[in-house]
């Protein structure tokens, strides 16, 4: 579904990505963790086509989109939900939900399927339905970000930190969501700093560390990675040997 080779990426002549390499299949979830400045968002952003690679491809359903302009990537069936409440804030939570849907061609049959159950999912929006999203709070914006990539049903979503300004209790939803999302054979890429939540859902988790992969592996493994004493760089034991 999603394939990156060999890339590379920054922002001007600062490189921040540095020869990453990873797939994900349909119906998969994969874990982005990592300090902040590890490079997580410049990943996405990159995918998305909002920063353009130096180096490297992305494959979409067999079709290199490297470089691409974002409406196009779009069109293709890749959405990236971006942290920060990133909604029309002058129109109304229903009007966002059909700006969204716009870019995938569907009955109002659909569409009003879909909206119905993204209220299942978010009650509060379905409340709000008539205010702008100006009005709503930093949390229901963000799950108004959510509803509208859904209404798109993409191929591929990429959700950089979803529970930025939600409450901890919204989250286990959430989750239970995006895996019911990947069960219907969306490629799911999610960034997630609340790793106690976040690793029930993910299938693979890969540990970005000054915009290199550090660690690729299954949710299990990663459990151990993080429970296994620091390693010493290899060599480190002679070299302090030596000086001694």
């Amino acid at each position: 579904m999603l394939e990156i080779k060999k890339l590379f990426s920054g922002y001007g002549t600062i490189p921040i990505l540095r020869d990453i390499e990873f797939s994900v299949k349909a119906g998969e979830i994969l874990l982005i963790v990592g300090e902040n400045g590890a490079g997580k968002s410049t990943l996405l952003r990159t995918v998305a086509g909002l920063i353009k690679p130096t180096e490297g491809t992305v494959e979409l359903n067999g079709t290199n989109i490297a470089g691409a302009e974002p409406d196009k990537i779009v069109s293709r069936g890749l959405r990236l939900v971006l942290d920060g409440h990133q909604v029309f804030p002058e129109i109304s939570v229903y009007d966002n939900l059909r700006l969204g849907a716009s870019a995938r061609k569907s009955s109002k049959a659909e569409f009003d399927r879909d909206v119905a159950e993204m209220f299942a999912v978010f009650p509060i929006l379905e409340q709000k339905l008539r205010a702008r999203a100006r009005d709503l709070s930093g949390g229901q914006q963000q799950m108004l970000a959510l509803a509208q990539a859904f209404v798109v049903k993409p191929s591929v979503l990429l959700c950089d930190e979803p529970s930025t300004g939600l409450a901890i209790t919204l989250m286990p939803p959430i989750i239970d969501f995006l895996k019911k999302w990947a069960a219907s054979g969306t490629a799911i890429v999610i960034v997630e700093q609340h790793l106690e939540i976040a690793l029930g859902m993910a299938a693979r988790v890969m540990l970005l560390e000054r915009g290199a992969i550090r660690f690729s592996g299954t949710a299990p493994e990663f459990k151990q990675y993080i429970a296994a004493p620091a390693k010493e760089p290899p060599g480190a034991a002679k070299e302090a040997s030596g000086a001694a």
